[in-house]
């Protein structure tokens, strides 16, 4: 049996992905370790999987928190600029001790999140076989397409495309520079940006085929699984009435958006529905009182996400590529208000599918009780017709299959003889 090495960002929702992945692999007789700053082992919670601690000099237990929030409040050129720096001084970390941490662990396979490029650099510096996994959309670049970043969708000028690109690249130009000294390091080819540092072997992403924009020039080792769950027990929740429901979640790092919250509040109040609003440990007390006095019926830190997007009748997100799947997955039709990093992406391609409805993250009140209405009064037409990619897709045992098999069949080694680096 091997030993897999997990190597993404340290954020809630792509270790809950990466965990339904792993959970298959155990099953199997494998070994899974995660690398990466101490704090990131908190967003583990399968007592079988491993935990490596990197970083104790640059990234002590506590570091962690603060990185977050940047994330969750990455708008202005000053934060972002921060936010940038940030993420890749975490990756220049993990480029220089994964080697050492990989070879003592006696790695066989890294499985790479695309967002961090250091498992993909270092497992090709290694001679590892790589799989690279892609919880948010997938970052691989083609003519024709908008980066994933970007809120609209193919059919425009070309010069647009060219033009964000650009855009892009200069401002993730901080990273560029660590791509660039692991390469000269490492003696690995040159490359760029994220895109350029997918695997060769196989690339797994999350995103249906048939949520994403038409593709044409993807590899042939590139497979969608659909959404990677771990089983949940039912939920015990009971509704109060017999008003339509609707399910709002900001994910963990935006579920401090009070304002945004309230909105939503008093837009459901309006349309005298139920609004089940879930927080995931972004509010305080008070907070949670006030929300409840505008509307909501309840206020919860978390609640059992596949069985609300399921009693549902529209769910409000953020764009998440995990809630927005887990709604289509229900038939659940959407109101989307991005925020950041890829969710105006997601939002763009709801609208493509007709999935439901996208608005600015400042709507008002009532532009969001406007946005549901149609949304309460008839199911979108894009809700259906994902039914038969979501059953084939296979989901995380399907990802399992894929890295089982790219390891037995792929034309890299598996070997532990890396004492030369």
């Amino acid at each position: 049996m091997s030993h897999f090495a997990v190597i993404a960002p340290p954020y809630p929702s792509h270790y809950q992905a990466l965990q339904a992945v792993a959970g298959q692999l155990l099953e199997r007789g494998h070994r899974v370790t995660f690398f990466h700053q101490a704090d990131a082992r908190q967003w583990l919670d399968d007592p079988r999987i491993g935990f490596c601690t990197l970083g104790a000099a640059s990234h002590p237990p506590g570091s962690l928190q603060q990185a977050l929030q940047l994330a969750a409040r990455p708008h202005g050129p000053l934060r972002l600029r921060r936010l940038i720096r940030q993420l890749a001084d975490t990756t220049a970390m993990l480029c220089r001790e994964l080697p050492d941490a990989l070879r003592t662990a006696r790695v066989d396979v890294v499985l790479c999140d695309q967002i961090e490029v250091a498992g993909s650099l270092i497992g090709e510096a290694l001679g590892l076989p790589r799989v690279s996994m892609a919880c948010a959309l997938p970052v691989n670049r083609e003519a024709g397409l908008p980066l994933p970043v970007m809120p609209f969708g193919p059919g425009h000028n070309p010069r647009l495309y060219r033009g964000t690109e650009q855009v892009h690249d200069w401002l993730m130009r901080p990273l560029q520079r660590v791509i660039d000294e692991v390469c000269e390091r490492h003696q690995l080819p040159g490359r760029q940006g994220l895109h350029g540092c997918l695997s060769p072997l196989a690339q797994i992403s999350q995103t249906l085929e048939a949520f994403d924009f038409p593709r044409r020039q993807l590899p042939a080792y590139c497979h969608a699984t659909g959404p990677w769950r771990r089983p949940t027990a039912s939920a015990d929740w009971v509704l109060s009435d017999s008003r339509p429901l609707v399910f709002a979640s900001l994910g963990t790092l935006q579920g401090h958006r009070f304002g945004l919250f309230m909105r939503i509040a008093r837009a459901c109040r309006t349309l005298n529905v139920q609004l089940l609003l879930a927080h995931c440990g972004g509010l305080d007390a008070d907070q949670q009182t006030q929300l409840r006095d505008n509307g909501a019926t309840w206020v919860t830190d978390f609640a059992p996400q596949q069985w609300a997007v399921q009693a549902a009748q529209v769910v409000i997100s953020h764009g998440g590529l995990n809630t927005v799947l887990d709604a289509v997955a229900a038939h659940t039709p959407l109101l989307v208000l991005p925020i950041a990093f890829d969710q105006p992406g997601v939002a763009a391609r709801v609208a493509y599918h007709q999935l439901g409805g996208v608005l600015p993250r400042w709507a008002s009140s009532r532009r969001i009780a406007a946005a549901l209405r149609p949304l309460l009064a008839a199911p979108c037409v894009g809700t259906g017709n994902l039914d038969g990619a979501l059953r084939q897709a296979g989901g995380a045992q399907r990802a399992a299959d894929l890295i089982e098999s790219a390891v037995v069949n792929g034309r890299l080694p598996v070997s532990h003889d890396l004492e030369r680096f």
